[in-house]
């Protein structure tokens, strides 16, 4: 038990350590959400293209049934959630802020709700998949409309597609999920590891990489166990616990924990080999490829002090939040609705807005538990070098908040890297005088974008 203690895994350096708030929902089983009467599905529900409609108001669809389809290879399709009637097609409001064209569906309530809709005629067999070649599986990808389901909701056949004179040795699937309150990704790890394996094995023949590892943080050791017992024996698949601290699961965390590599300025994990995928994606490539179905429902976290049947959930996308929390039982003191965990989710105003595919959780926060979204007055920097102690990339928050103050956008990026943030929050959560660091970072970003189009 002694060593036990004295063991240390894998880490990065620096990094922060904040309450995870997971003991509510990491013991809690995952359960079906009913549906809502009226499903609100938007068209773009990722990077890229949006889909475009192929159904009309008025038409009957079934639950699966294609919506829109691709448009283009940027782009995925999107799939009914519901056994319903297309009530109408037009502009509604997403958590995105612009209102965008989305499908209005009135659920058929005494239907009984089962997939009706599949690409084949008879589900694919792993003989099958184990024989296509890599571009169709791709397309099988698509077909499914999957994006990343780790919250950043880019198009999965696109991360597939591996650039020219790349090679990639190593799928690395992230199973760390340090954010806090979210515990979605641990429950799919104990309770869909069969499909998790299969689609590693699907993503390991498309991008030709010789072994996949899983990593894990210390703080699920119960999935790393359930894993273990089912990995293959010739050693494909692996799995590696590294220590449990945010922002573990970001991409260049992960790699350089679990291999030890870097990625360079501005290059992406291709450059050195390396595939990262979520292992929720993962999963729900594993079910939905055999079966030729399309992305229709996901497991969410609901969690926070506002919430009163906090869990973790299977929720059919297009599902209002109103309606999700009224069917949890929303507390009336809580007042700040996120997307997402504290550290990089983006708070939501209207209760309007319905879950899409890169939802990965509902957070509802009471005034106690603000401090990291929204403190209450910003005091000068006080040069304590907290931020560059917590920055995982190791840039210089302190200077980059002083430019971005001074709006010297260009010089942020030119000289201090701005471009190799990826907007974690560790700056803004260490920072004693509560500046919002990563909110101006995103701002000169956006600016920088701007000016670069407009040229």
């Amino acid at each position: 038990m002694f060593m036990k203690l004295l063991k240390r895994y894998s880490t990065f350096p620096h990094g922060v350590h904040p309450p995870y708030h997971k003991e509510e929902t990491e013991k809690e089983p995952i359960r079906r959400l009913s549906f809502a009467p009226e499903m609100i599905i938007p068209l773009s529900q990722h990077f890229g293209a949006p889909s475009k409609p192929i159904v009309r108001e008025g038409q009957e669809v079934v639950r699966g049934e294609l919506l829109g389809e691709a448009d283009g290879f940027m782009s995925v399709p999107v799939h009914s959630p519901v056994t319903g009637v297309v009530e109408r097609i037009g502009l509604m409001p997403t958590a995105r802020g612009p209102k965008t064209e989305s499908i209005v569906i009135k659920t058929q309530l005494g239907e009984s709700q089962q997939i009706a809709y599949s690409k084949y005629p008879t589900p694919l067999s792993l003989f099958d998949i184990d024989t296509m070649k890599p571009a169709d599986l791709i397309a099988a990808v698509q077909d499914t409309g999957m994006v990343g389901l780790g919250g950043a909701a880019f198009p999965t056949h696109i991360k597939l597609t591996i650039p020219k004179g790349h090679v990639i040795d190593t799928v690395l699937v992230n199973g760390c999920e340090c954010e806090p309150y979210i515990t979605a990704d641990h429950r799919v790890m104990l309770e869909q590891v069969d499909a998790l394996l299969l689609g590693t094995r699907i993503v390991k023949r498309i991008v030709g990489a010789e072994r996949a590892v899983i990593g894990v943080e210390d703080n699920k050791l119960d999935a790393v166990k359930a894993i273990s017992a089912k990995l293959p024996a010739d050693g494909s698949i692996t799995v590696k616990t590294v220590e449990t601290k945010y922002p573990q699961g970001a991409e260049k965390m992960l790699i350089k924990s679990v291999l030890n590599r870097e990625i360079p300025s501005g290059q992406f994990p291709s450059a050195i080999g390396v595939g990262v995928y979520n292992v929720s994606t993962l999963a729900q490539l594993g079910v939905l490829i055999p079966r030729g179905q399309g992305l229709i429902e996901r497991v969410i976290t609901i969690a926070g002090p506002g919430i009163k049947k906090p869990g973790n959930y299977t929720v059919a996308l297009g599902t209002p939040m109103g309606f999700v929390l009224k069917e949890l039982g929303y507390g009336g003191s809580a007042h700040h609705l996120i997307l997402g965990g504290p550290m990089m989710g983006a708070s939501v105003a209207s209760l309007d807005v319905p879950v899409t595919k890169g939802v990965n959780c509902i957070l509802v926060l009471t005034e106690e538990e603000e401090r990291v979204e929204k403190p209450q007055k910003i005091y000068p920097c006080i040069r304590c070098a907290r931020c560059l102690e917590a920055c995982p990339i190791h840039l210089n928050p302190s200077r980059l908040g002083i430019l971005a103050a001074k709006r010297q956008y260009e010089e942020m990026e030119a000289q201090y890297h701005l471009n190799d943030c990826f907007e974690c929050g560790c700056c803004s959560y260490v920072c004693p005088s509560n500046i919002p660091l990563v909110q101006y970072f995103r701002i000169a970003k956006s600016i920088n974008r701007e000016k670069r189009m407009a040229q």
